[in-house]
């Protein structure tokens, strides 16, 4: 635990953001510098709660009271082991992870909960300050070979794990650089990309080799990844849910996932011909989630003239529902630093059709829903409301409605691996595919989800290859330790 008293002598803080006029003129990230001193105090409110919840809202099991402990004593470097021990790159869900440990918190009963999140970056960049963070290649190798298709969270943890166990470690991923949806997906002023870069050159001392521009399947071969003794399918749920009604083929209405990597490229000094462009457009979101979101701040960056967000399902409650009772993860309203830097929200609105003249987007149609789930349905039902129909003007469309799985034509189609009810790719209890000596783990597996979720897998997919390429294996269970370091 932090200070005994600590919860009743200080409130909870986290870092200010910097203005809003400021921060939508470039894309650097959005909070202001914390002094350690005010580190520490967050550290201190963790208390001595009998049963630590949080372990269990962590997909991980991050040793949270073990490392807020040792932040409020100064001990900072025993605090960076606890924290490697469960979490390979704290400096990713330090800044990107909506921290469902934090709605576990018992603090969380009665008061704001402990800010778990900012402690976890605190002790993950004062490491890299200090210089405790090195490459650390494994002692020996085994003599296997093992594949990692795609460089996000998954790929990168599972390729971080099999390295430490000894193995000869590729990753393949089809964009220019790696990191996949961190790199082109989360906008910069999220997660910077040198955040990105510090990390990967790290792996790269360990021993791990990447190779980019790769379409797994094509390049490389299918007949060339089976010449690795392993090949872990981390891919992600890339396929995005598209909004079939009329107008759909008009141009200026694109996907998030067009409109956000070109964004994140020009940032990177890159060049993006006839980029996607919110200048002195009207903006239309639809979808209400993270993506949503980002799509608003990066519009509101590139000069948009009016931004509006539509949300399908109604519009949740400030404090927590009855029906999610602590320490269960709420669906509670969310205002996310993008949406309070301008436009307009909507929710239980869907939209009808989109309207244009010359091919191109000029309006769309929207009506007004009623969503609810009566006792015993499967699903929610949706209800239009006769007499709320509205036009709504649109330069510009973005659907961000999520993700539905796995891109039918990438490696997984190729290599002939078979899919779940829901789209997914199908696997046991070890993560193995129906295709001999292929795993996969991560979105590709689960399903659209969290960093934090995608990191768990990585790792629980890297000791179950591990166990059956050496028929034992010293990789952590879930929840478990790696061997100390730093």
């Amino acid at each position: 635990m932090g200070k005994i008293t600590g919860f009743m002598e200080y409130r909870r803080e986290v870092p200010e953001e910097r203005p809003v006029a400021e921060r939508i003129r470039d894309y650097r990230e959005l909070y202001q510098a914390f002094p350690e001193d005010r580190q520490r105090q967050q550290a201190a409110r963790c208390m001595n709660c009998g049963v630590p919840f949080c372990h269990a809202g962590c997909p991980l099991g991050n040793l949270i009271p073990d490392f807020n402990d040792l932040v409020y004593r100064g001990h900072w470097r025993e605090a960076l082991k606890r924290l490697l021990a469960t979490n390979n790159f704290p400096e990713f869900t330090g800044r990107i992870c909506p921290a469902p440990c934090e709605e576990a918190c018992v603090l969380g009963i009665i008061d704001p909960p402990v800010a778990i999140e900012l402690v976890e970056k605190s002790i993950v960049e004062h490491g890299f300050a200090q210089g405790w963070i090195v490459p650390e290649p494994p002692p020996r190798r085994s003599g296997k070979r093992v594949a990692v298709v795609g460089s996000g969270p998954s790929g990168l943890a599972c390729a971080q794990q099999l390295n430490r166990a000894g193995h000869a470690v590729t990753v393949y991923e089809r964009a220019d650089r790696p990191g996949g949806l961190l790199r082109y997906g989360i906008p910069d002023f999220k997660l910077d990309k040198s955040v990105i870069d510090r990390r990967v050159a790290l792996l790269e001392q360990e021993g791990i080799q990447f190779v980019c521009g790769a379409d797994a399947g094509v390049q490389p071969t299918c007949e060339e990844l089976r010449q690795f003794d392993a090949v872990v399918l981390c891919g992600g749920a890339t396929k995005p849910r598209d909004l079939p009604i009329p107008g759909r083929e008009l141009t200026g209405i694109c996907q998030a996932m067009q409109y956000l990597p070109q964004q994140n490229r020009i940032v990177a000094g890159g060049a993006v011909p006839e980029q996607i462009l919110a200048k002195d457009k009207h903006v239309i979101v639809i979808g209400g989630g993270d993506t949503g979101s980002d799509c608003v701040g990066t519009a509101k960056r590139q000069g948009a003239r009016h931004i509006v967000n539509f949300e399908l399902m109604p519009m949740p409650s400030e404090t927590r529902p009855e029906h999610q009772p602590w320490p269960f993860w709420p669906m509670r309203m969310r205002t996310s630093s993008s949406h309070k830097e301008g436009g307009q929200r909507y929710w239980s609105i869907i939209t009808k059709e989109f309207i244009g003249s010359g091919g191109r987007v000029r309006r769309l149609k929207t009506v007004n829903v009623d969503v609810s789930q009566p006792p015993g349905a499967a699903r929610p039902q949706i209800r239009e409301i006769p007499g709320t129909e509205y036009e709504w003007r649109a330069d510009l469309v973005m659907l961000a409605m999520g993700f539905v799985g796995p891109e039918p034509d990438s490696i997984a189609g190729r290599l002939g691996a078979k899919l779940d009810e829901r789209g997914n790719l199908r696997t046991d209890a070890q993560y193995r595919t129906s295709v001999p000596r292929v795993y996969a783990a991560g979105d590709m597996r689960r399903g659209q989800s969290l960093v934090v979720w995608a990191i768990s897998e990585g790792r629980e997919a890297a000791r179950c290859v591990d166990q059956d390429l050496m028929g034992r294996t010293f990789l952590p269970t879930k929840g478990g330790q790696d061997l100390p370091r730093i």
